[in-house]
């Protein structure tokens, strides 16, 4: 296939978030596919935290972006030249492709195909890697029990509102910190949730104290800081805490503020556990299915935020430190075939 990519690289290592000298556009060359690869076009391009994490120059679970690479970031595209039988023209893929108008896959390169019938979108969102986090995260590590208390933090993003109603499924009592009055409205109209904390305005610890006065049994948390320490603080005997996320703390560059609360983890005998989505992926179709049933059955809702164009995905990938976006935030880069 002829024609040229567009690619967002990183340009530079960013101090707090990311500015116009942060990543490079550039242009080049499509090359000729080898045996065994294939072309996939982005249609849409996931945004999350972790993008932020990944261009710092600190481990973490996955290397740090190089400088000069191509932008590290979960797509969902449209094959659109093939050399590998698996992968015919048509077929609409998921995988970790990077921001780029396309992406050559084969070889090491992570992608899987989209069930037929499924939206791109949807794919993108509920049932992908935010829906999925949300569903081993609660479900394996944290445990919900019917009649206990579960609060999530981050709760109007992606993967914090998804976790939330899982937790109303079991049969929980769920209260979500948010950061805008029509994200606490969201929480407590459309999605179920029993209430909803603003923390922009409203004093947590006192608020959690008023709302949990036997104490939190499950805590989801997406935000880590102040938050947590705040929910460490009012645990039950016997708590659990799944780590999802820090992103209070990924435009930091001095030392996260210390926690002060950890050693309620000894007095109420409580768990603390970190989880990453990618220890669960031989058991990705045990949480679609679930997810679609739920969804099906009017269980589970969600919002998508889109911003338009891959030049837009720095400006994108801002707007989740700010507060700009309601649930799943992804970029359109290119028309979706299902129109």
């Amino acid at each position: 296939m002829e024609g040229t990519n567009r690619q967002l690289r990183l340009a530079r290592r960013p101090v707090g978030m990311v500015d116009d000298d942060t990543f490079e556009l550039v242009e080049e060359p499509l090359r000729a596919l080898e045996p065994g690869e294939y072309l996939v076009r982005t249609v849409y391009l996931s945004i999350d935290p972790t993008n932020r994490v990944w261009i710092r120059e600190e481990p973490s679970y996955l290397p740090p972006v190089a400088i000069g690479e191509v932008m590290r970031g979960g797509t969902i595209g449209e094959v659109v030249e093939s050399r590998n039988d698996a992968f015919p023209v048509g077929i609409a893929v998921l995988g970790m492709l990077g921001w780029q108008d396309y992406a050559i896959g084969g070889g090491d390169v992570l992608a899987r195909p989209v069930p037929p019938g499924v939206p791109l979108q949807q794919m993108m969102s509920v049932f992908g890697t935010t829906g999925v986090t949300a569903y081993f995260g609660m479900l394996d590590v944290a445990k919900p029990q019917p009649g206990e208390t579960v609060v999530v933090s981050g709760a109007a993003g992606a993967t914090g509102s998804v976790a939330g109603q899982i937790a109303k499924i079991q049969g929980a009592r769920v209260i979500g910190i948010a950061g805008t009055p029509d994200k606490c409205s969201w929480l407590t109209g459309e999605l179920g949730f029993d209430h909803a904390v603003n923390y922009r305005t409203e004093d947590v610890g006192a608020r959690l104290d008023e709302l949990c006065p036997d104490g939190i049994d499950v805590f989801f948390d997406n935000v880590g800081g102040a938050i947590l320490d705040a929910v460490l603080r009012r645990l039950a005997l016997g708590a659990r805490l799944a780590l999802c996320g820090a992103i209070s703390t990924y435009n930091e560059e001095d030392q996260p503020p210390p926690i002060h609360w950890y050693m309620n983890l000894v007095v109420q005998r409580a768990r603390m556990q970190g989880f990453l989505v990618l220890d669960y992926l031989d058991r990705f179709p045990e949480a679609v299915l679930a997810l679609v049933e739920w969804v099906g059955a009017g269980r589970i809702h969600w919002r998508d935020h889109i911003v338009e164009g891959l030049e837009s995905a720095p400006r994108a990938l801002n707007m989740l430190f700010t507060g700009e976006n309601t649930g799943k935030l992804m970029v359109r880069v290119g028309p979706d075939p299902a129109g």
